[in-house]
């Protein structure tokens, strides 16, 4: 018997990220895969470990925990200037289940969704998942997305733009200037604005905005991963108004049912204990950015200095070549054009790795770049 597949599930290619990551070798220098390096925090595995002694190993609601919701609702306050109560957020496994169930809550066959083009990797994924159509948007040459771009694309069957600030695989931050502009299109046009914003503690020049201070059509997305040092865990959440937010709870309820119990209080913890191990992790990403685009320029490299999150998104002229001629010289990057097509004369870097690794892995690709 031979199987039929979906159309839509064939067109999707295995990530590009995945690929370099798994093709690497035991004398390489891994800079292509984006989590940080850094332990999760003590305290965090204490609250993970106490909860497991506890017994608290059964579902939970399917929102999540109470006590969460009510974290992150204060961590929305206090943070980010955004009054979601705990009932307009939902806990799920990982940010990318929460991009998945904002995507499928708006998007129906043939529908349409802005993406920055280049972007995350999941983002025409996931739009291709749910039979939407990807839209392309050339970022600008400072590799942001631009609000006059966006409008020059939009239908009658656009229903979303996905926003990335601080953004992958770019670095590149958002002004508040650009996302009320981006926010008023999303109400103009009545479709949804999904604000990714797993890297908003990673910034080193400018500040982080969260859309949905601009406009109640806004899905706001994040996690624990990037800013605890959790990728693991599993462990993300969606925040919206309260209909939208039912209309994703749908889907979770029959595909997830709940988050993980234990790294649900693990991310209580995070949320709610001290946060001086973020103000670290933020000061030697920053030295570490520092370093690499200083190292990249001196052999001349052109580039945009990444104003956040843990990426290098340099020109190199053929990104596929560069990429490749790099892992042979023992230094694993991305292709730019895994994420897309105007991506395709990048690579991407990541500085999620030690000073010493990135030190070495600079002088080998000084032949090269």
């Amino acid at each position: 018997m031979i199987l039929r597949f979906a159309n839509h599930i064939a067109e999707i290619d295995i990530s590009g990220i995945r690929k370099s990551f798994e093709a690497a070798g035991a004398d390489t220098i891994n800079l292509g895969l984006g989590q940080p390096d850094f332990e999760t925090p003590d305290h965090v595995k204490e609250a993970a470990i106490e909860a497991i002694r506890e017994g608290f190993t059964g579902y939970t609601m399917n929102l999540g925990t109470a006590e969460l919701r009510a974290a992150i609702s204060e961590k929305f306050r206090q943070d980010n200037e955004l009054e979601y109560s705990p009932g307009e957020i939902m806990v799920t496994s990982g940010a990318s289940e929460a991009l998945f169930l904002a995507i499928a809550a708006v998007v129906e066959n043939g529908d349409e969704v802005l993406i920055g083009d280049p972007s995350f990797v999941s983002y025409s994924a996931l739009t291709r998942i749910t039979g939407g159509r990807p839209v392309s948007v050339p970022l600008d040459p400072d590799l942001k997305i631009s609000p006059e771009d966006v409008a020059e694309r939009i239908t009658e069957r656009t229903r979303a733009l996905i926003v990335n600030s601080p953004n992958n695989p770019t670095g590149s931050v958002q002004t508040a200037e650009e996302l009320r502009a981006l926010a008023d299109l999303a109400d103009d046009h009545d479709f949804a604005l999904v604000s990714d914003e797993v890297y908003e503690h990673m910034i080193y020049e400018g500040e982080h905005i969260s859309p949905a201070r601009y406009s109640d059509n806004v899905i706001t997305v994040n996690a624990v991963s990037k800013t605890y040092s959790m990728t693991g865990w599993r462990l993300g959440y969606v925040a919206a108004h309260e209909t939208a937010l039912q209309n994703m709870l749908k889907i979770h309820q029959f595909t997830q049912a709940s988050a993980s119990s234990i790294s649900q209080r693990a991310a209580q913890a995070a949320i709610t204990g001290p946060q001086d191990c973020v103000t670290y992790m933020r000061e030697v990403f920053k030295m570490r950015r520092d370093s690499l685009v200083k190292g990249l320029r001196d052999m001349g490299v052109e580039l945009v200095r990444p104003d956040g999150a843990f990426y290098v998104f340099p020109y190199v002229g053929d990104g596929d070549a560069a990429a490749s001629r790099l892992m042979n010289a023992g230094v694993v990057t991305v292709p730019g054009s895994a994420f897309g097509a105007h991506g395709a004369r990048h690579i991407r870097i990541s500085y999620a790795a030690a000073i010493e690794k990135i030190e070495e892995a600079l002088e080998r690709m000084k032949d090269i770049l």
